[in-house]
């Protein structure tokens, strides 16, 4: 058989010109160092002095200033005295055994609380299946119960609970033993309560608003996290990238990089050799120690650049605070200072900013642009600030809806926002509802 009408194949040799973007280990390094806040910077420098012999830090006279953020020791004999020194911060958990050791008990019964004790979550909660727990801890119900009750005698008055309405409860029984309905309404009524269901409550009830409104007030005095989370309780202190001061002798504001505890960095001239063996892996180095100058010099002038347009275009932030900032985003400055806008992006990633009036977050700055009813431009963060503003004024029996604050909006400020950018906005700034946010009117 005869196949017909298959062409014949044919190799042909043909000349293509294509463009490919390679990303070179430099650049990527390159992009990584632009993103580094100063302390990043920091110990990515000590890293390379570890990986490159030609490369040598050069400690400046007021590094033991620099932040310790984390530890990092430049010689490997030094040692910190500040790190002997007890912290005299205690775990609740460990307060909770020491309860535990003074309770007249057996030593069994001691082991199993101080199980129980360590499988707490951070807010003192036993949010753990009771089965599971029984299991682990080979006893029956009965026993579990009777531990149970020991962990919830300990204080703080509410840990051991199982949830947020068993803590209320214990810390009612505790401090108002006498108030049933306040009881009734943790028991029974939380999500109602939650939302503000006021007259829903009374009619089941058969209680006065006013009843309610007395209860109410009892149980907001009770705490719903009956241990504080160590992490929310810790104070956490940023070190600022950039200061911006005003001088008043020139009258205009100052940048300072607050880089001064970055070593210099120093060609190790003891590597030199003239061994053709060590030549290439020494020309090999010798270029990343000139890169790394080099990139370090330009995330300096790229940050600077940044800052002296945020000056000149946000003035009015610098002097009057968040209220006075104006729209501007990162292609606006990246076409003003002649760079990519990825680049502007990545060098105000994890960088923080000190002025007089407060720390920011560098990208905070930066806002979209929103339009007004007269053509005039705001900022997201001004409509956010207004936002709260209104909602801070507003009658507290009878709440603005999403609906309503947009319309005032529109009216008060010549701003035409939708109900669902108010809602998104409500919620970034944790503001609740309108039907959350409203008060009991008692008559």
């Amino acid at each position: 058989m005869r196949l017909q009408g298959v062409n014949k194949m044919k190799l042909v040799l043909q000349q293509k010109q294509q463009l490919n973007l390679v990303m070179t280990t430099e650049l990527r390094q390159a992009i990584a160092l632009l993103q580094h806040s100063t302390q990043d910077l920091y110990e990515y420098l000590k890293e390379q002095e570890q990986e490159n012999p030609l490369i040598e830090l050069v400690e400046k006279s007021d590094a033991y200033n620099r932040p310790k953020n984390k530890t990092i020791q430049s010689n490997e004999d030094y040692v910190n005295p500040l790190d002997f020194v007890a912290n005299k911060e205690r775990d609740m958990r460990e307060i909770l055994m020491e309860q535990v050791s003074f309770k007249q008990l057996s030593e069994e019964n001691k082991a199993q609380l101080n199980y129980l004790i360590l499988n707490l979550d951070s807010h003192g909660y036993l949010s753990f299946d009771e089965k599971e727990l029984t299991e682990q801890l080979d006893i029956d119900e009965s026993t579990y119960e009777y531990l149970i009750s020991i962990l919830q005698s300990l204080e703080p008055v509410g840990v051991g609970a199982r949830n947020l309405s068993d803590s209320l409860r214990i810390q009612l029984d505790y401090y108002y033993p006498d108030e049933l309905l306040a009881k009734t309404l943790v028991n029974s009524y939380l999500s109602e309560l939650a939302n503000k269901q006021w007259q829903a409550i009374s009619k089941a009830e058969n209680v006065s608003l006013k009843e309610i409104d007395k209860a109410f007030e009892i149980i907001k005095t009770l705490n719903p996290r009956p241990v504080t989370n160590d992490e929310d309780s810790e104070v956490t202190f940023v070190t600022p990238d950039i200061i911006v001061e005003y001088d008043q002798e020139i009258k205009s504001f100052t940048i300072k990089l607050n880089d001064h505890y970055i070593p210099d960095i120093r060609f190790n001239h003891s590597y030199t050799n003239e061994d053709r063996q060590l030549n290439d892996y020494v020309q090999t180095q010798f270029k990343k120690y000139q890169w790394l100058k080099n990139s370090i010099e330009q995330r300096r002038s790229t940050i600077i650049k940044i800052i002296n347009v945020l000056l000149k275009k946000q003035s009015d932030f610098f002097n009057n605070g968040l209220k006075g900032l104006k729209p501007l985003t990162l292609k606006e400055v990246a076409n003003l200072i002649d760079m990519h806008e990825s680049t502007v992006s990545r060098a105000t990633d994890n960088k923080i900013i000190q002025t007089a009036l407060g720390t920011f977050e560098l990208k905070s700055l930066f806002s979209t642009r929103m339009q007004t009813t007269t053509g005039e431009d705001t900022s997201q963060t001004q409509v956010k600030s207004i936002l709260e503003s209104m909602i801070k004024k507003e009658d507290k029996y009878k709440p603005l809806s999403d609906q309503k604050l947009a319309e005032e909006m529109k009216i008060t400020s010549g701003i035409k926002i939708s109900r669902r950018t108010i809602a998104k906005y409500r919620d970034e700034l944790n503001i609740p509802s309108s039907s959350k946010r409203k008060e009991i009117k008692i008559i």
